[in-house]
Parts: C-alpha cells; structure tokens; sequence
C-alpha cells in the first residue's frame, strides 16, 4: 500500500519560513520524481517544484529563490524549504511521487500566511 503522508504546515508571518516534508511508503522512493503542489482557494492545484531522480529541480516561477526542494533516499522523505513566505503563498500543499504514467499523492498540509 502507497502512503505519502505530509507535515509541517501550519500558521506563519509574512516573512517567515517553514519547512515540509513528505514521509513514503510503499514504494521504490529513489525510482521516482517526486514534487509539491499546492491549490488556494478556488484555484486550480499547480506544480509549487520537483525533484528528479537525478538531483535535478524545477521551480515555478512564482517561488524561484525562495523555496528549495531536497530529498533524502535513504529516509524516502522529500522536504520543501520555503522562505519569505507571501500571503499568496497560502494554500494546501501535495507531495506527489511520480514515475512514468504513474502518480500517488498525499492528503495535502495546510500552509496559511498571515499577520
């Protein structure tokens, strides 16, 4: 059985970071890409970055210079580092592993940025 479970989502300034991270199971964690997204309110889900296998990142570029994504294979964890954080930057967040045709996600943790 798959599980992506996310955490560390919470309340923040204006300003502030806070860091995620995605727990897996039940698969092959370094066979796959993995990634967040997230959806605001009445907003369609969007790609917020992925790491692939090889290291390699992409970023939307709403968030370039202040999130970083990073991933650890031996604890098949993905983390999302997000920095000077925006209201904008209000939402829930996705951890999605992908490979090929193939996607799991997680339930989602709800970041909220306000004064």
């Amino acid at each position: 059985q798959v599980q992506l479970v996310e955490s560390g989502g919470g309340l923040v300034q204006p300003g502030g970071s806070l860091r995620l991270s995605c727990g897996t199971s039940g698969i092959i964690f370094s066979n796959y890409a993995m990634g967040w997204y997230r959806q605001a309110p009445g907003k369609q889900r969007e790609l917020v970055a992925r790491i692939f296998t090889t290291g390699n990142t992409y970023f939307a570029d709403a968030v370039k210079g202040r999130f970083t994504i990073s991933r650890d294979n031996a604890k098949n964890t993905v983390y999302l580092q997000m920095n000077s954080l925006k209201p904008e930057d209000t939402a829930v967040y996705y951890c999605n592993a992908m490979r090929s045709t193939i996607n799991y996600w997680g339930k989602g943790t709800l970041v909220t940025v306000s004064s």
